[in-house]
């Protein structure tokens, strides 16, 4: 709310143009809707962190409050999808992004309004599909399945997914490489645009992510790092790869150079918190 010592000072709260276009600018920005950690390490502040240091302006919008810290989460108050699309269209009214991606959305009603808002906008969306939070609690409705297939899917230009989230899509097991090949052919004969994987539940040595966008099929590769502190590590990449795209990198490079910015992330956690702690956003970018 406007305060009541500016009104007192004479200033008047300033208006929504929501009549006027969002126009492009110079300057590029990136936004996300997600849920809010007050631990700092996932959700709204792990994006906002990860587009600050690519040097992309930040703007959020909010679907969930959770209350947590590093060693657990003990409550999700998911907000009314009538108030995410209110917040939503106050700043697509005002403001034109370069790209967008999603967190945890909370609820098919949520997943609804975001989808109905990115339909007929040229701008990328990163759907992230997270459904449980580090410490098992639920952050997306088991009801809202149909809603992420149905609408969110075919407006996105990417979705990403771990190998759980990946297999409560495609409703099958997704335990190795090939599991996960066949789970992102199959997201994409659902609609979906471009399909990452991300390799970090799968076996192997490596820590594998499969891309396949355009019928190509990429394998982006990293040491697989025995580490204890990886909050917010999907919230991380997917944030860094939508901030790539608002720097004007086509897809198989913003994915590239996120995946190498996560990794040197989780080199470099610094350790805060008693539990499972953040991943370093203060991590280099890479200039290549």
């Amino acid at each position: 709310m406007f305060s009541a010592l500016a009104a007192h000072a004479g200033l008047r709260a300033p208006r929504l143009r929501g009549r006027l276009p969002a126009m492009p600018t110079a300057t590029p920005v990136a936004l996300t809707i997600a849920g809010s950690d007050p631990s700092g390490g996932a959700g709204i502040a792990a994006d906002l962190k990860t587009f600050h240091q690519h040097r992309v302006y930040g703007c959020a919008v909010i679907s969930l409050l959770t209350v947590q810290n590093t060693t657990s989460l003990t409550h999700v108050e998911v907000l009314p999808a009538s108030l995410v699309a209110a917040q939503l269209d106050a700043v697509l009214a005002d403001i034109h992004p370069r790209a967008a991606k999603t967190g945890a959305l909370g609820s098919a009603e949520i997943v609804q309004a975001v989808a109905s808002r990115f339909a007929d906008r040229d701008i990328p969306l990163i759907v992230d599909t997270v459904r449980i939070a580090k410490h098992d609690a639920v952050l997306l409705d088991a009801s809202a399945r149909r809603a992420v297939i149905d609408r969110l899917l075919p407006v996105a230009a990417l979705i990403t997914a771990n190998a759980d989230e990946a297999a409560w899509l495609v409703e099958r097991p997704v335990r190795d490489n090939g599991e996960a090949q066949a789970a992102a052919e199959q997201l994409v004969k659902l609609g979906a645009r471009g399909v990452l994987i991300k390799g970090g539940h799968l076996t192997g040595v490596d820590a594998l992510d499969l891309l396949l966008l355009g019928g190509k099929l990429t394998h982006l590769r990293a040491p697989r790092q025995l580490a204890r502190h990886t909050h917010g590590v999907g919230c991380t990449l997917s944030a860094a790869i939508a901030a790539n795209v608002a720097l004007g990198m086509a897809l198989p490079e913003a994915c590239e150079r996120a995946k190498a910015f996560v990794s040197a992330a989780i080199a470099s956690a610094p350790g805060i918190g008693q539990g499972i702690g953040s991943v370093d956003h203060f991590a280099a970018v890479s200039e290549t």
